[in-house]
């Protein structure tokens, strides 16, 4: 594609490295910031920076927030006994859509894969065995996508909490194998955050 300004070609690369975002699309995307008046360009420029400059992460448990303690952890009424193990934001906000799980998360910011050069180092591992030292959480819940990485952190993470008493368990596989979290419907994540099992009866399989 052959384009006839060095700055709507800058835009267009951009624009392109977003995830499913081929370069016909960025182009759409750049022809429209073009088409529409300068204050409303302002405002998408003025929230892009924000995104980096007023979002954080939560001192607890990893989540975005604008706070340094998010707004679920900050929460009186959720039970912080109970801690749910996902992979990222979009996955909190699967399970917070279903409306049945009142417990804390635990974002760990990715999952374990040696291909892309991901090792538990990467991840939020050490804080979540941490929080298990003073004896107040109950049971992790790992709500982890039913693929390999999935598979491999969630081996991870019970080999690391094996010394604790804690009860570990796992999503019911109402999620198919090899799903993602974000793109289940809320029933089917609802009932697998309900009906979740214990996580070694899977290694007896």
């Amino acid at each position: 594609m052959q384009l006839s300004s060095k700055i709507i070609e800058q835009a267009v690369e951009s624009f392109a490295q977003l995830p499913g975002v081929g370069r016909k699309t960025a182009l759409r995307y750049v022809l429209h910031v073009i088409k529409h008046d300068t204050q409303q360009a302002n405002n998408l420029s003025k929230l892009i920076t924000q995104l980096k400059t007023d979002l954080k992460f939560c001192e607890r448990c990893h989540n975005i927030s604008e706070q340094v303690i998010c707004e679920i952890c900050s929460n009186p009424t959720r039970d912080s006994s109970t801690i749910c193990v996902v992979q990222d934001y979009r996955d909190v906000l699967a399970i917070e859509n279903t409306g049945l799980y009142k417990g804390a998360y635990h974002v760990l910011g990715g999952l374990i894969s040696p291909l892309e050069g991901i090792t538990p180092s990467n991840l939020n591992i050490e804080s979540l065995v941490s929080k298990l030292a003073g004896g107040d959480v109950n049971e992790i819940i790992l709500a982890l996508n039913t693929t390999m990485e999935g598979e491999t952190t969630g081996f991870y993470i019970f080999r690391k909490i094996a010394p604790y008493s804690v009860k570990l368990s796992t999503i019911a596989r109402g999620i198919a194998v090899g799903d993602e979290l974000e793109y289940a419907d809320e029933v089917t994540l609802g009932r697998s955050i309900t009906n979740r099992v214990p996580f070694d009866s899977l290694l007896k399989k």
